[in-house]
């Protein structure tokens, strides 16, 4: 019997889609579990949301120890204070095969986000209980964006609430494709998503082949991009948000929406700024917990 590595690293649960990208991107990572629930009667009992448990075919004990040091400078310098990301204690610890590539997927299931959005992991069979639901097929895990993070939900209930039929839409930081899927099935006509990881770019086009849609995805930069939009999806770091917003302003036009998500609350205001001070109107806030999406207009 084989054996695999088994990684769990203390974080706070408010950054587990942000590490475990990295670890897809950095380590030979096949699957991650990002909360563990415990029922008793079949009731909850437990659940376990700061540790985040990372599966690894092989491990380099000192490539980890520098790529997770070197996160822990990442958040500070995004002026993440230690609280915010966890400690990033980590233990490695190798195992005997359990089939575990197929272990950690027992721990997803469907997402429902807002009226009729369901996002089902490519692998559940599942039936829409409504003629005007939205499924998104999805193997989480494969890209940053599952559609369970707070962040990404709230700029799926700004799209839902303001996404125009036959609007241009453009993705800044696509990841995994998700909403520009979304957008897609939401009836927008022309779909542009951009990261700017290239490794991600094949997994957004596969999602999008998966789900039937036709979305254009390269590896970009919004300061690079030439066309304008009718609505504008970032869900970034509230940090890079203020670096960037001259240049998500650009891809504007005359009544063009743009939600800013990736939002911790308590940094809002940094962001709230920096959209006033584009000569941008704050339409609408969104909040899930302690992150809060921005809808400005122009």
């Amino acid at each position: 019997m084989g054996t695999y590595y088994e990684l769990k690293i203390s974080i706070n649960p408010d950054v587990a889609d942000i590490v475990s990208e990295l670890c897809f991107e950095k380590f030979d990572c096949q699957g991650v579990i990002t909360e563990e629930e415990t029922y008793k009667n079949l009731e909850l009992v437990s659940r376990n949301d700061t540790t985040l448990k990372v599966f690894l075919g092989s491990a380099n004990p000192r490539q980890i120890d520098i790529v997770i040091n070197q996160l822990k400078r990442d958040f500070i310098n995004r002026g993440l204070k230690d609280n915010e990301f966890g400690s990033l204690k980590y233990t490695l610890e190798e195992k005997e095969d359990e089939d575990w590539s197929k272990k950690w997927k027992e721990n997803w299931d469907v997402t429902h986000v807002g009226k009729n959005l369901s996002i089902v992991p490519s692998w559940i069979d599942y039936e829409p209980k409504t003629r005007d639901e939205i499924i998104i097929k999805l193997d989480p895990g494969s890209a940053f964006g599952t559609g369970t993070h707070p962040t990404t939900q709230l700029c799926m209930l700004a799209m839902q609430k303001y996404l125009q039929p036959y609007s241009n839409f453009a993705d800044i930081g696509t990841g995994s494709g998700i909403l520009s899927i979304y957008a897609k099935k939401l009836g927008a006509a022309y779909v542009y998503g951009c990261d700017n990881d290239n490794s991600v770019i094949q997994v957004a086009r596969e999602n999008a082949s998966k789900n039937n849609v036709s979305c254009v995805f390269q590896p970009n930069t919004a300061d690079k991009i030439t066309e304008h939009f009718d609505f504008i999806c970032a869900n970034i770091l509230h940090n890079v948000l203020v670096e960037i917003m001259p240049d998500l302003e650009n891809l504007m036009v005359y009544n063009s929406k743009l939600v800013l998500s990736g939002i911790l609350s308590e940094k809002k205001k940094l962001v709230e700024n920096e959209v006033k001070n584009c000569k941008l109107d704050i339409i609408d806030e969104i909040v899930m917990g302690d992150w809060t999406a921005i809808v400005a207009g122009k």
